[in-house]
């Protein structure tokens, strides 16, 4: 944990993939100024009592290689393994289930009282 108050978040992005499972893609700095990513799953356990969380850290000498066979399994995957499969349809699914979570946030915050 010491090492953890050296290294400084700079940038966050957080992708909800269903209603158990989030990442999140950080930018982190080091107390020396060196730039890493930090990509976390964070999980809501069965139970209900807390996340699981699992991370991998990608350095930048690994960046472009890294992105490179990352594109290259995700390809395989779809032109060989699963080539009808929609993808999209999963992209509208999400981008629905966000709006309508918008929706209901902005009908709670219309209903509060001051």
């Amino acid at each position: 944990m010491e090492n953890e108050k050296h290294i400084e978040n700079i940038f966050s992005k957080k992708l909800r993939a269903g209603k158990r499972r989030t990442y999140f893609f950080d930018i982190r700095k080091t107390k020396s100024e060196d730039f890493f990513i930090s990509i976390t799953e964070s999980t809501r356990k069965f139970n209900g009592d807390g996340f699981e969380r699992h991370k991998i850290f990608v350095y930048k000498e690994d960046f472009n290689r890294f992105v490179d066979n990352l594109q290259e399994v995700i390809d395989e995957i779809k032109t060989k393994y699963l080539p009808d499969f929609d993808y999209e349809a999963f992209a509208k699914r999400d981008e629905e289930w966000e709006n309508s979570k918008s929706e209901n946030k902005e009908l709670k915050d219309d209903n509060i009282s001051w």
